[in-house]
Formats: structure tokens, C-alpha cells, sequence
């Protein structure tokens, strides 16, 4: 895994990297939407090159899906050929990068046989480093991280990120979080899950959910939260997959029933 992992940790600096250059300088007025609030910059793409520079350079068999690609999601896992497959997300936060909000970071795993195996994730403006290997744990900064002990929902902190790409369910996400607010000690929005599953993690979150995230989303943060003893599946609790799902994710089994019973 030692050479995955390097690969992941270099692209994801590579692209934070970028981040750093563009910080201040790349704001919302030069950046395109591609849906409703849905913005892509100059920033995002020329992270992307970056991270998979990285990648072709170290690993020319392998396969790469990354956000910024006009194609359906369904038609680039279609034509998956099976090799191990590189899953960025350049600048997960694009929306905060271009207000100079900290909240945004840099995502890369490594999936082999659909299940990432390696997940990196760098944030420029915090200083942060994650990651995690099957197998050998979960890190922040090379310092191993663990979930949080288990606790009722009553007790919980719990992060989520708002369905702004499909309005039309809004009022579900809202009968959500008007049940969560009254059954736990709080929620956090961020607006960047790759960072949301890191603080589950290492335990500044109790959980998490979000209704529509791809596979660059969260396919860092899967193998981090898993390495960090955490839970993550899709909201109904079905085993996760590469695709785009309603997540949930939790630091026990029993929180995510728990989260699961209250969010319906």
C-alpha cells in the first residue's frame, strides 16, 4: 500500500498547492456555474491536471475519475475497465474557496475492486493532512485518529451538507434537520464532506449525512472514516458503493441507527 499511499498524499498536495496559488486571486465573479450555485473555477481544473499529473506519472495503467469531466457518471463507471481506480475531487468547497471561506480541500483514493483502499485528503488553508490505508489506521498530521466514544444521538455533533443541486428535495432534507435539531446536541454545515468525514473521523464529529454526494465526495474520507473504527454506508443502510448515494456516517454502529430511525 506504501506506494498508493505516497501517490495519494503527493496528488493531493499537488492540488492543494494550486489552491494555495489561486487563494484570493480566483474569486466567484471569474468562475462558471454548472448548475445552481453549483460553481467551477480555473482553480478546479488546474488542480485536476495537477493531481493527475501525479498520477499518470507514478501509475500509466491505472484508471481516473475525476469531478470536473462532462460525461455522465454512469457512462464513466460503465466503461471502467477494472484497473485500480484513482477517485479526485480537486476542490471539494468550491463555493467556500471562492468567497475565502477555510473550508475547502483537496481529495484522492484509490479504489481496487470498487472499494477504496487508500484515501488522502489536504486542506490548503487549514494546514490539515488526512489519511488512511486498509489495514493500518487513520492519520491526521502522522498522528493516528480515532472516532469519538460511543454516545446517544441525544449527546451527538453531528455535520451535513444541503441538497442545493436538487431543490426538489429540500423538504425532505428540512423535515431532516428540523428532527435532528430536536434530537441531538447539534449540527454543523460546512460545505465540504470530504473535511465533514475526516472530523467523524477523528472525532470532532459524532456523525454525518448528506443526500446527494458522488464518489469524489467521499471516497477519501470512506476509507478514513472505516480506518478510524467509524461506520459509513448509504442512508438506508445499505453496504456503500462508488456511485451517487445519500450517505450516512457515524462513530458506532448503534449511532447509525440510530441517525437512520430519526432521518426516515
Amino acid at each position: 500500500m506504501k506506494p498508493l499511499l505516497s501517490t495519494a498524499l503527493e496528488a493531493a498536495e499537488a492540488a492543494a498547492a494550486v489552491h494555495r496559488r489561486d487563494r484570493g486571486r480566483v474569486v466567484l465573479e471569474g468562475a462558471s456555474e454548472k448548475g445552481r450555485a453549483d460553481y467551477v473555477s480555473a482553480t478546479d481544473f488546474d488542480a485536476q491536471r495537477a493531481a493527475v499529473e501525479v498520477i499518470r506519472a507514478r501509475h500509466p495503467d491505472h484508471s481516473v475519475l475525476a469531478e470536473e469531466d462532462e460525461r455522465p457518471l454512469e457512462e464513466r463507471l460503465a466503461a471502467w475497465d477494472g484497473s485500480p481506480l484513482w477517485v479526485i475531487d480537486p476542490l471539494d468547497g468550491t463555493s467556500n474557496f471562492l468567497h475565502g471561506h477555510p473550508q475547502h480541500a483537496a481529495s484522492v483514493a484509490v479504489a481496487v475492486d470498487g472499494r477504496p483502499v487508500v484515501g488522502a485528503v489536504v486542506s490548503s488553508a487549514t494546514g490539515e493532512r488526512w489519511w488512511g490505508v486498509r489495514g493500518e489506521g487513520a492519520f491526521r498530521g502522522g498522528h493516528p485518529i480515532r472516532v469519538s466514544p460511543s454516545r446517544k444521538l441525544r449527546d451527538a455533533l453531528l455535520g451535513t451538507g444541503f441538497p442545493f443541486k436538487l431543490l426538489d428535495r429540500l423538504p425532505h432534507f428540512l423535515g431532516q434537520l428540523d428532527r435532528v435539531l430536536r434530537n441531538s446536541a447539534g449540527i454543523r454545515r460546512a460545505g465540504s464532506a470530504a473535511m465533514d468525514l475526516c472530523y467523524v473521523a477523528q472525532g470532532s464529529l459524532d456523525g454525518f449525512w448528506e443526500l446527494v454526494l458522488s464518489p469524489w465526495d467521499f471516497a477519501a474520507g470512506w476509507v478514513i472514516v472505516e480506518e478510524a473504527g467509524g461506520v459509513i454506508t448509504k442512508l438506508d443502510g445499505s453496504t456503500l458503493e462508488l456511485g451517487e448515494h445519500a450517505l450516512l456516517a457515524a462513530s458506532t454502529a448503534a449511532l447509525a441507527e440510530e441517525m437512520r430511525e430519526l432521518l426516515g
